[in-house]
Formats: C-alpha cells, structure tokens, sequence
C-alpha cells in the first residue's frame, strides 16, 4: 500500500494530493497550512476569546449579587430587633437615608463655592501694592499686601502668633478647617447670652472669606465659606494658611495684614512688636473700626487686656508673663484726624486687578503708583451729606443704610459711599448692592419709546389696566385718564410705563437699559417698566450720565494713570481707551432731559433742586417702602443715591423724594459753587420758568411720620379712656369751653 500512495498525503476534501515529479519544485504557498492559522483568523479567535470572558465575568457577577440579595432577604426575614435595638437600628436606617440625601444637597451647594476657585492666580489676586492719588496727585492711601509678604512667618513675633491663635481659633492645628466644637461652644454662649458674643469661624473660614467672598452676613455666604474652608485645609499647609491669614486681614484704618497694621498703628516693623502691641493688634481681628486705637483708644487697651487673658486660658502663656504688658499698655499713633476715601480705594484697587488682566505690563510689575478721578473735596461732601440726612433722620425713618456714587458725564466717578461705617462694614453698597430701582428704571422705558415713534406729547390712558393676575396702581390709588407722557413721567405714573411696555416690548427697553450701562441681567417680566429688576446704584449713575452727555455711553471708571517703581506710564486713561459711543440719539436725549428737568422742578424731585443750576433727575420708591432712590444729574455731574436697609425690612415712609432727594441736593450744590456751569443737552436754561423752591415744597410733608397704633393697642387706649371717664365728677361745661377743649384723632391699621 506504501507503494500506490506515493505522496501519503490527501487534500482537505478527501482527495489525493498530487504526485511530485522528480525534478519539480511543489508550489509552497499553493494550499493553506492548517497547522498555521492566518492572521485573521487569529483576530477572530482573540475576539471571540474576550466576547467569552466578558460574558463569563458578567455571569459570575451578576450571579454573585442575586446570591448576596438572596441571602440578604433571607437575613431579613429572619431578624427580629427588639427594644432598644430596634430603636438603633430605625435610627441607623433614617440616618443613612437622609445622610445620603444630605450629601447631594451639600453637593448642590458645594458647586458656587467652588466657581470662586477657577481662578488660578487665588493666591496672588491681592498681590498689588498700590499707592492711590486724587485727581490733583495727592495721596489719598493705600492697599495691597505685597510688601508685607517679604516677612516670612517664622520672623513675625511669636507673641502676635500666639495672640492671634488664642484669640481667634485655639484647636486651628488639630481641625480640618471647620471647629465642630467651637461653633457648638459658641452657640451655647450666644444662647445664654441672648445674643452674639462669640463666633464660631475658624481662622481658615475667615481666609477664605478674604480670599473668595464678601462680607454680606447671610447663609448662603456662610455655605460658600465653609466648602472653601475645606477646599484651603486640602491645598495648603496650616503655615500657609496662617500667613495668608495674617496678611489678608482687615486692620482698620485702611490696611489689611499684621505687617501693614504694625506700621500704621506702631511706626514699627512688625519683627519689633512687644506683647503688649502684639495683643492690642490681635484684638483688632473682630472689630476694627470699634477697637482701632487711633479712634478709641481706651476700648483697644480693654480689648488688648483680654486678648492677654485669652492667651493664659489657652496655656500658651502664663499669668506673669503678661503681668507686665497689662501694667505698660501699648499707645499707638494718634491718626484720629485723618479720613480716608476707604471704598472708594477699595473699589480702584478691584480695578487696578482687572486692569492687569488686559494689560501684561501692569500683570508684571505690582508696585504701582495710580492716579484717580477722585476729588476730595466731592468725597468729604458726599460723606457729609449722607452722614447728616442719616443723622437728623436715619433712626426716626428706621433707614440704616445708605450709598452714593457721585461722577463726571463720561463716567469719571468723584465720590463714593458705600455705606454708614466702612469699620462696621466693608461690603461696599454703592457697587456690588442689589436693590430694586423703583419708578427711578422708568426713563429708560420712555426713552425707548421716543426710539420707537412716541414723543412727550404722545397721549396714552391713565387706567385700570391688568395683565394676568396683575393689576398695577399708582402711588395715589387714583387714575388721570388721558396723559401725555411728559406729565405721566412727571408725576410718576405707574400704568403709563407700563402700556408703553406691552407696546413696544420688554425686550427692546432691555436691550436700551443694557447699551446705557446697565450690566446685570434684567429679568423680562411684567413688573420690569416699574422697576422690580435689581440693579446696583454705580450702574444707575452710569446710565443716567447718558443722558446728560448728550447720549455717548459712560462706563463708570477710576484709574486715569498708572506708574511703576521706575516712573513708566504703564497705563493711560486717555491713550489706551476706546472713544465713547453713542447709543441714544441726540434728538431723544434732549426730549427726555425736558421731562427729567420737569421733574426736579414740579414733579416728585423738586427737594433735588439747587438755585441758579438745571438740574435732572427721577425718584425711586419700591414697595413696602424697603428701597428709596434718586438719581439726578446737570450739564456737570450725574450722582446716584440709595437708602434703605440691608435685611431689606421697610423705612418709615421712606421716599426718593426725600432723604435721597435731600442728600443728593447737599451733595451738587456743594460740587456747583464756584464752577463754570455746563449746558444741559436739549434745555435751555434762559427760557425755563422756575417754582420758587419755598413754595415747592410746601405741600410735601416733612415731617416725621408717626407710628400707627394696631386695633388691639386702639381697643385698649378706648378701654382706657373710659374708665377714666367714669371717674371724673360730672361738671357743667359752657360751650364756648367746649369749642376750645382739644380733639385727639388715631389711626388704624387693619
């Protein structure tokens, strides 16, 4: 058989191979190799291995989780939990749940808090040492830490470290950036004093309010600096933060960290600090303006002593290591006479900041020299102003707050108030403040009707109009009928601007409000024409000055020049600016500086009126009386005006028309005396027929307002009298005695 099958071989089918000759070569790559698979055939096999797998794995997973479930249920089934257990176990199985549904809210709530941390110069946002001049280039202060950060933690003094530890965070090493125990200690101590006398925020919570934050006290602040407190722990070291701390905090008197403070108050390096300075500067963290020792000295020494005393409870010094501080108090450099523009400086220095951004030079060299549109003598008039109409009326109107931005026609702001007390409160009003603008948002609908074929002489109803469920009125509750729009923004009628909105549309007065200044977003609602959007009192100055430049756009700004250490301009106002832009017809613009003229003159401003200059503006008043505004300008300056109260509760009948009115008067009439008088665009100071000012404001009260009586209180008063009544011996009574003998009227509120 060998001898019939030569080759012993047979092909895949079955067949016999072939017989090779001798002398021929076999074809090698003729016929596939079985014993070697091809290379596709390889794929196929390794995708098929890990399809295998995959599956396999799938299998014993799945298999192994309905096992688990099984012999979870079957667990189940057979526990029983009695008694105490069984309260355990409810207790374990609430507090998991809702620990999990706490964890995404603190999630939800963890997002805006960390949107502060985008930035990747955090560290470095303050790193500017700026020294501020007037627009005449006379020092008006100082801001920045950039100096103070040449000394280094290990040479500050070890009695201010100690002073600020025990003072301020004693367990700051031991915790994680929240004091769970601290801030349970001091809500039992607030609660037993019935009031706030300790504060629960670490050392790190309070960075990251300097680093992050403002100092608007409500929850949502509280939220964000927790997370970020956290997020600091998880970044830096504690001798990081520690330093970050001691240089970012705010000293009072203008100047922020130990460094800056030291000199200030000392006129001294902070490396030579005593205990007894060391712990009058500690003493400064909780309240600057009420323990500054320039201002009040015997409260920084009371506050000094017990900053000594905090440091013997918290063992890091003993009672007769500080003996001799409590007996040789420090004394600071008596600065009580000077008074610095401080949000004003404030504000420029959050503008030299976004300056660097646009401008590398600037980014670079941080030792810097600006010059500013300030003008002091504006400045101390404005502080003035809003000082005594607070003064004389603040506590019997119940308005606490107040802010004011007073500034040239392109923008250039002079003055700024951000508040009562910067030492109470640094949170600057007149810039980052919200407030609804009232009836004083509503020249912006008329100006956008004049763009959009109506003129002051255009009639439209005065009348009972609703859309939906809301149904506007005006201050009086009473309708004129048929009013031409000069006389409706005049008397500042509420159902007027708001037939003008659903006229011409909500969305193109947005579109003017915003190519006039107006920068955060307004929302498109019914309310808008009356003003329920927030705005901030920068923006409506800002805007207003349109209309006094004649309808250019002016963006309120600070900086005129900005020189390095070397003397280079790195920065000028007029040379690296873009020319204004008109946004506003000219035509339009004189057209609405009639009717706001006539508003001052015999609408609801007339207390905004100051002889011998033309003067325009628009009162603001929001419901419940919780917001009073007035902004106004001439051919010179445009000032805006606010009062109210920061938790937002209502004034005491608190107008535009009048304490706005009144400190926006004491304001411009000072800033005109002595001044060439610029025309205003569209009026003609000749021709304008003047109220005496007298007579003006006869038939507004000025009064104070009093209190109304409830129906309980009326009720009781009547028992009263009654009694009384019926005790007094029965008299005959001529009539002419009855005729003098006074009336006494109450009112009631429902």
């Amino acid at each position: 058989m060998a001898s019939d099958d030569k080759s012993g071989k047979e092909l895949p089918d079955g067949t016999p191979a072939p017989e090779v000759r001798p002398g021929e070569r076999r074809q090698e790559n003729s016929l596939p190799d079985p014993a070697r698979p091809s290379r596709r055939r390889s794929l196929s096999m390794f995708f098929l291995s890990a399809d295998a797998w995959v599956d396999t794995f799938l299998w014993h997973f799945l298999t192994t989780l309905r096992r688990g479930y099984e012999r979870y249920d079957v667990f189940l089934r057979r526990f029983r939990a009695r008694g105490i257990w069984r309260a355990l176990n409810e207790l374990a199985c609430d507090g998991l749940t809702y620990g999990l549904a706490g964890l995404v809210v603190m999630l939800a709530f963890a997002q805006p808090a960390m949107e502060a941390t985008r930035h990747s110069d955090w560290r470095t946002t303050d790193d500017f040492a700026v020294t501020f001049l007037d627009r005449f280039g006379k020092e008006i202060g100082k801001r920045g830490i950039v100096l103070n950060d040449t000394v280094p933690l290990d040479e500050i003094p070890d009695s201010l470290i100690k002073a600020t530890l025990a003072t301020e965070d004693r367990r700051f090493f031991s915790h994680i950036g929240i004091d769970v125990m601290g801030t349970f200690r001091a809500m039992v101590e607030n609660a037993r004093a019935g009031g706030v006398v300790q504060g629960g925020s670490t050392i790190t919570q309070q960075l990251a309010k300097n680093l992050f934050l403002s100092n608007e006290r409500t929850l949502a602040r509280k939220i964000k600096e927790a997370y970020l407190a956290l997020w600091l722990e998880a970044k830096l070291t504690k001798q990081d933060i520690l330093k970050l701390y001691l240089d970012r905090a705010y000293m009072g008197g203008g100047v922020f960290g130990v460094a800056a403070a030291s000199e200030f108050y000392f006129n001294k390096n902070v490396r030579e600090l005593t205990l007894a300075e060391s712990a009058m500067l500690a003493g400064l963290y909780k309240a600057p303006a009420k323990y500054a020792p320039h201002i009040n000295l015997p409260a920084a020494r009371a506050r000094a002593n017990e900053v000594l005393t905090n440091m013997v409870q918290a063992s890091l010094l003993t009672e007769g290591q500080v003996i001799g501080a409590r007996r040789h108090p420090a004394l600071a450099v008596d600065r009580s006479k000077e008074q610095l523009p401080e949000y004003f400086l404030d504000w420029g220095l959050e503008e030299v900041k976004k300056l660097a951004r646009s401008h590398p030079a600037l980014a670079r060299d941080r030792i810097v020299t600006v010059r500013t549109t300030l003008d002091p003598a504006l400045q101390k008039q404005a502080d003035l102003a809003v000082e005594s109409v607070l003064r004389e009326n603040g506590k019997a109107r119940d308005v606490g707050e107040s802010a004011m931005v007073a500034m040239q026609t392109d923008g250039a702001v002079v003055a700024m108030v951000g508040g009562q007390s910067y030492g109470e409160s640094q949170f600057n009003r007149a810039v980052y403040a919200l407030r609804q603008p009232g009836s004083s948002f509503k020249p912006f609908v008329y100006i956008t009707a004049f763009m959009n074929g109506y003129t002051k002489d255009s009639i439209v109803p005065d009348a009972p109009l609703c859309i939906g469920n809301w149904c506007p009125r005006n201050y009086g509750r009473s309708y004129r009928g048929a009013v031409n729009l000069k006389l409706a923004l005049t008397k500042s009628i509420n159902v007027v601007p708001v037939r003008l909105a659903q006229a011409i549309g909500r969305e193109k007065i947005i579109e003017t409000a915003y190519a006039m200044g107006l920068s955060h977003e307004l929302e498109n609602v019914v309310t808008l024409p009356i003003g329920s959007s927030e705005v901030s009192v920068i923006d409506m100055a800002g805007a207003y000055s349109v209309f006094a430049n004649g309808g250019y756009k002016a963006t309120p700004y600070t900086i005129l020049e900005v020189k390095n250490t070397k003397g280079e301009v790195l920065y000028d106002h007029d040379r690296d600016e873009p020319a204004p832009k008109r946004v506003l017809p000219a035509d339009k613009v004189a057209e609405m500086n009639e009717i706001l003229v006539n508003v001052v003159e015999a609408g609801t401003g007339r207390r905004a009126r100051i002889d011998g200059v033309v003067a325009a503006g628009k009162t603001g008043t929001t419901s419940a009386y919780r917001d009073a505004w007035f902004v106004g300008y001439t051919g010179n300056f445009t000032a805006a005006v606010w009062m109210g109260n920061d938790d937002f509760t209502s004034t005491r009948r608190v107008t535009g028309g009048s304490l706005p009115a009144m400190a926006w008067q004491k304001l411009m009439a000072y800033a005109h005396e002595n001044v060439e008088l610029t025309p205003m665009p569209g009026v003609d100071a000749e021709s304008l027929k003047r109220i005496p000012v007298a007579k003006a404001n006869e038939d507004e009260d000025t009064r104070v307002q009093p209190r109304l009586l409830t129906r309980e209180t009326q009720e009781f008063l009547e028992s009263i009298g009654k009694e009384l009544k019926a005790l007094e011996p029965v008299a005959t009574v001529s009539e002419p005695q009855k005729a003098s003998r006074p009336t006494t009227s109450v009112a009631v509120v429902q």
